[in-house]
């Protein structure tokens, strides 16, 4: 990719690169967010709409973030719409972790990876499952299989994950510095989410820059990508871990109230229920 610094006019820590490649091709759009300047924070907000979903330009009035990048995966055909997974907003846990789920018609326990911040600000990725209102991370995801389900496991085998703010989303992409692409732990074998899409994905350095990712998809100029290959996308911006996020037309990243991206090659944004948000006090 040849990426290139973007002429807006941000605050100090906050960085907005585009990247191309003409032989792919691919446009992608990244953030970089100095998570050490006191005057910056990053939450994980949901929609308050009546449906549960918004675009990224209604959260943008609706709060006074400087960038907004879309979230988890979501089931958008209920009202209001459903979070898949994890969703912990300002202390308050919105939907716990799915438990399980049927795949090739066979019952598969899960620990998918999670984006997480703690309360005074560290960002973390993680395999997250819950249990009552308490959230557990695990060093390694479940060891699932196609056709092969692990066997119920016990929250034993993990500890809590004191985390403010959270989303589930997955696969992992990095974990530990190293490319470490967990589609068929996390069940997302047999999907959509294993093939070319375009992409938001979410990760952050050793020295804890936030790194926001948009890869555009479906469209002349930029097919869209392989997890694989948004993972070494994202190892170019140093990120110690890195979680693949809701993807397609959800895809989109507005700074300043601009979109960026073209959303799945339309200007038009999808709804979507929840978002990542960076702060700046002045």
């Amino acid at each position: 990719m040849n990426w290139t610094n973007s002429d807006l006019d941000l605050p100090e820590g906050i960085e907005v690169f585009k990247g191309t490649n003409s032989d792919i091709p691919l446009k992608a759009w990244v953030a970089k967010v100095d998570l050490n300047n006191k005057n910056i924070s990053a939450h994980v907000l949901s929609s308050s709409d009546v449906d549960r979903v918004e675009t990224l330009s209604e959260f943008s009035e609706n709060t006074s973030a400087t960038i907004l990048m879309n979230g988890g995966f979501f089931i958008a055909n209920k009202n209001p719409a459903q979070h898949v997974g994890l969703l912990k907003t300002s202390g308050n846990l919105e939907e716990p972790a799915s438990p399980s789920l049927i795949r090739d018609s066979e019952r598969y326990y899960i620990s998918r990876g999670a984006f997480g911040l703690t309360k005074d600000g560290q960002a973390d990725i993680a395999w997250a499952t819950t249990k009552n209102d308490s959230i557990f991370e695990w060093d390694k995801p479940i060891k699932n299989r196609p056709g092969f389900p692990a066997n119920i496991v016990s929250n034993l085998k993990s500890k809590h994950w004191e985390v403010y703010n959270a989303v589930h989303a997955g696969p992992v992409l990095i974990s530990q510095g190293k490319i470490n692409v967990t589609v068929e732990e996390e069940v997302f074998f047999n999907t959509s989410v294993a093939g070319v899409q375009p992409r938001s994905a979410i990760g952050y350095t050793k020295n804890n820059e936030l790194i926001l990712m948009v890869v555009d998809g479906r469209q002349p100029d930029s097919r869209g990508v392989y997890l694989e290959e948004l993972a070494l996308m994202l190892q170019h911006f140093k990120c110690f871990e890195a979680l693949n996020l809701d993807g397609g037309r959800s895809s989109a990243i507005v700074v300043d109230n601009r979109l960026l991206n073209r959303p799945s090659g339309i200007a038009a944004q999808r709804e979507v229920m929840s978002a990542i948000g960076i702060f700046y006090k002045k």
